[in-house]
């Protein structure tokens, strides 16, 4: 069997996850937890990595561990600093965190910032590197989806300036905790209705709220099935960012990083709005660039 050489993590704000690789990049093993940076106090990181991959350093000298994501943010395991765009999404220079267990070396990639408008990122700049590993002469944007979308311009291997849009978390927050809660909770959806609700939010996003209530409305007055309500809420929040977003995506090679679910409805509305983006798979682009990581890192040693 290879021989492990190091382990890459991403470790979010609700879930861990890391992989052993041996010298060439194989993939020797993976593992998964929910404990998020969300949920854990400084002291309990360190121990809960061990309870996870534990098993896989017995008997190992020092192992290095590369990690990503919300584990380096203030409230996490040791706070890894921004870097001001325009810049490349690594260096190596990573943030070194306090380990007592002997055989961990444990660094966090630092996140990046912009200064005006104000924005940060975190997580996605290891996703980002990983895309550009797979495609070095990208030039365009690549968007991100999840709770916070980012839009992220990328020219000649740099990060030049990105957005961030909360409609991740608006959503949720809509559709748990608002009225339209009793109208949208379903697995049904309706493709038709979401894509009819991108049109109508790109073309008036000044009516969002409007045509938020009436979601609720159109439920009570003519029985909205709650799938095509799900799908026309999607619709407008995702309407509603495009059109704020217009001066990124407009004429621009698009790329969308990210799960499969919310990346193809990102991509059937853009689609719709005449861009054609490609795709990749976030967790492929996390743990390519992570090996980037790695890769830099070991350059820079020599």
């Amino acid at each position: 069997m290879s021989e492990l050489d190091w382990i890459a993590v991403d470790w979010g704000t609700s879930s861990l996850r890391a992989w052993g690789l041996d010298a060439s990049g194989t993939v020797l093993w993976e593992e998964k937890s929910d404990r998020g940076m969300g949920g854990l106090a400084p002291s309990e990181f360190e121990p809960n990595f061990l309870d996870l991959v534990g098993a896989h350093i017995d008997g190992a000298d020092r192992v290095e561990v590369i990690a990503c994501g919300m584990v380096g943010a203030r409230q996490g395991w040791v706070e890894a600093s921004y870097r001001a765009v325009p810049c490349h999404p690594l260096d190596s220079q990573m943030t070194e965190a306090p380990v007592s267990d002997p055989r961990l070396r444990f660094r966090i990639i630092g996140g990046l910032s912009q200064a005006a408008p104000a924005d940060v990122m975190r997580g996605e700049e290891t996703q980002i590197a990983g895309f550009q590993a797979l495609n070095p002469k990208f030039d365009g944007v690549i968007c991100l989806p999840g709770t916070h979308t980012k839009w992220v311009h990328v020219s000649a291997g740099e990060v030049v300036s990105f957005q961030t849009c909360m409609t991740g978390d608006l959503f949720a927050a809509i559709s748990g905790h608002t009225v339209l809660r009793h109208s949208v909770q379903t697995d049904d959806w309706d493709d038709a209705a979401f894509a009819e609700a991108v049109d109508d939010a790109v073309s008036r996003p000044e009516k969002l709220a409007a045509r938020l209530f009436s979601l609720r409305a159109e439920g009570l007055l003519s029985e909205q099935p709650a799938g095509r309500a799900k799908a026309r809420l999607s619709g407008l929040l995702i309407g509603a960012e495009l059109a704020a977003t217009r001066p990124y995506w407009l004429g621009q090679a698009v790329a969308i990083v990210g799960a499969g679910g919310v990346s193809r409805l990102y991509a059937s509305a853009l689609d719709s709005l005449g861009a054609t983006p490609t795709l990749a798979a976030g967790e492929a682009m996390v743990l390519k660039g992570l090996a980037a990581a790695r890769a830099l890192d070991t350059k820079d040693k020599k």
